[in-house]
């Protein structure tokens, strides 16, 4: 039978996993203060505890409606890698929330646009009231700007802000996401678009839109 090809995605994805091997292991566990077997790492990440196999790289997220482990995709694996094996030594969040054109530090050529995230903006008009349940299902706590705002846990160490201002007939929705100051000390800039990713997957498919 024939092999399926897999994407670019999944090719960069796969060779993560095994560039991850490199890396050590113990010291993640003791910055992260993470659950560890012999087999496993063990990490909650947008409301889902996920998995690292520690003899193959493998990342993995428990699926309720499946009942069993799925094999992580690109923009969850490779958060959870950069955050395992870039972060700095001695990151720490600062708790203040800021936009990502406001990050210390940065320099980009060109910053997001304000409509970056319309087409997911678009996806939750008119369902404020779904997006808050979805919001609250991954332990989100409520913020006050925006018709639905709330503050969510990404890591077990790390929080962003999500706002979101419904459309009308003169202005589209807006979706907005704000980062801690001390972001890049965990992550990569472009990392921060796959956790973006990830995380308004996650929001879609709780508030089922």
């Amino acid at each position: 039978m024939e092999r399926s090809a897999i994407s670019n995605y999944e090719v960069t994805r796969n060779s993560m996993e095994k560039k991850f091997l490199e890396y050590d292991q113990q010291k993640m566990i003791e910055k992260f203060g993470l659950k560890n077997s012999e087999e496993y790492l063990f990490m909650n990440f947008a409301g889902q505890e996920c998995r690292i196999s520690r003899t193959n790289g493998k990342v993995e997220y428990y699926s309720n409606e499946e009942n069993s482990w799925i094999h992580a995709g690109f923009n969850a694996s490779m958060t959870i890698f950069d955050v395992l094996c870039y972060s700095k030594p001695d990151c720490r969040p600062s708790g203040k929330f800021v936009s990502l054109n406001a990050l210390r530090g940065l320099m980009v050529a060109s910053a997001p646009g304000s409509d970056m995230f319309a087409r997911d903006a678009a996806r939750f008009a008119g369902k404020c009231a779904q997006l808050e349940e979805a919001c609250e299902s991954l332990g989100g706590t409520p913020e006050k700007v925006g018709d639905v705002s709330y503050k969510i846990l990404l890591f077990d160490f790390m929080d962003v802000i999500l706002q979101f201002w419904d459309g009308d007939e003169e202005f589209a929705p807006v979706l907005r996401v704000l980062w801690d100051e001390n972001i890049l000390d965990y992550m990569h800039y472009e990392t921060t678009f796959y956790a973006t990713s990830h995380l308004f997957e996650r929001l879609k498919k709780l508030a089922e839109v």
